[in-house]
């Protein structure tokens, strides 16, 4: 227990799996107490996570865009920044693929990689501007990427309103050759909605690895985030490295909206709301502990999570709200991890 608590790798990957499970028991106490059978609760939920292949498949289909957006204030994190902002660098990006899903004719080797390209050069040019006031201005991120996110989304809903659904058009689907949809993976999950952007989200996640772990400029970042005043001292351009850092970031919650466009719904529609992807994101990134790779696993527990709830309103009458509360308590105990070192250290203490 010792070697543990003293080990803060082996830490951060111990602290998400106990938040989960803590998470779990507090929802089970608090089914109880609102009258509901916790035990039906929870195997009504995992059934429909992990019950049948379509089950599945629609798991890893959702998980898609939460990986992204988990990668997206992940980044952004490990930088020294908070990306408030991912849900509206995601809608600029899913408007930027559709756009271009729709409007090229080309091979589909070519066009689905353009189109992804396109959702990362909008949500990365999103992602710039609260970079540039930050670097330049010194005004907080956090107040602007909030603010941006209305901006995107009454913007990309008057853009789609006056040019995407102008005349009697009533859809703006895709093309073929910019689909991420696959019958073989639909097939092989019985029906499911499940795409290739699961690919894309894992190699986003191994590219933000690489980048921050095994090159120059990811060091720079990290440092930049670490200690500006220092690296600054070191030489380093602290203003490009904001604004390099706040671009990256909106580029992989682009991508996150490209996973919409070009796979889940293979277009845009008009949206009155936010669709809470990005807002979960940064709950994927603390369970994750904002590495990549926990990022991928925190954002497939959560895809489980969101498209089973349902179910366990069908088969056990409990409401599915009640998964909302139970990511709300993962988040909490994520959150606070000290609390969790000190329960540890005192249990380490008494078994001695």
């Amino acid at each position: 227990m010792q070697k543990l608590l003293k080990n803060d790798k082996l830490f951060n990957i111990v602290v998400p799996i106990f938040s989960a499970i803590l998470g779990m028991l507090v929802g089970a106490i608090i089914m109880l107490i609102g009258g509901y059978d916790p035990a039906a609760g929870f195997s009504a939920l995992f059934q429909g996570m992990f019950g049948s292949p379509k089950n599945i498949g629609e798991m890893i289909r959702a998980a898609s865009p939460l990986i992204l957006a988990g990668l997206a204030v992940g980044f952004a994190f490990k930088t020294g920044l908070f990306n408030i902002g991912v849900e509206g660098q995601l809608l600029v990006g899913w408007l930027a693929s559709v756009y271009v899903g729709y409007a090229l004719n080309l091979p589909a080797v070519i066009h689905i990689p353009v189109a992804i390209l396109a959702a990362a050069i909008a949500g990365g040019l999103w992602g710039m501007i609260p970079g540039f006031l930050k670097a330049k201005f010194k005004v907080h991120e956090v107040i602007v990427t909030i603010m941006l996110n209305y901006v995107a989304l009454y913007t990309t809903a008057d853009i789609i309103k006056r040019y995407l659904y102008a005349g009697n058009e009533k859809s703006y689907k895709i093309q073929e050759s910019a689909s991420l949809s696959s019958g073989f993976l639909s097939d092989l999950t019985n029906g499911s909605r499940l795409h290739w952007g699961i690919l894309a989200a894992v190699l986003m996640a191994i590219i933000m690895w690489f980048l921050l772990e095994k090159t120059t400029t990811g060091y720079e970042l990290k440092a930049v985030g670490y200690n500006r005043h220092a690296s600054q001292y070191a030489g380093m351009n602290v203003s490009k490295n904001i604004v390099f850092s706040m671009t990256i970031s909106g580029a992989f919650a682009g991508i996150a909206g490209a996973m919409e466009g070009l796979g889940t719904f293979q277009n845009m529609t008009v949206l009155s709301a936010f669709t809470g992807t990005g807002f979960d994101g940064i709950a994927v990134a603390l369970l994750g502990a904002n590495n990549p790779f926990g990022i991928i696993i925190a954002g497939v527990l959560f895809g489980g999570l969101n498209t089973a709830a349902p179910q366990m309103n069908f088969n056990a009458n409990v409401p599915s709200e009640l998964v909302e509360i139970i990511i709300a308590l993962i988040i909490f105990f994520v959150a606070s991890s000290y609390l969790i070192r000190l329960l540890l250290t005192r249990f380490s203490k008494e078994g001695k």
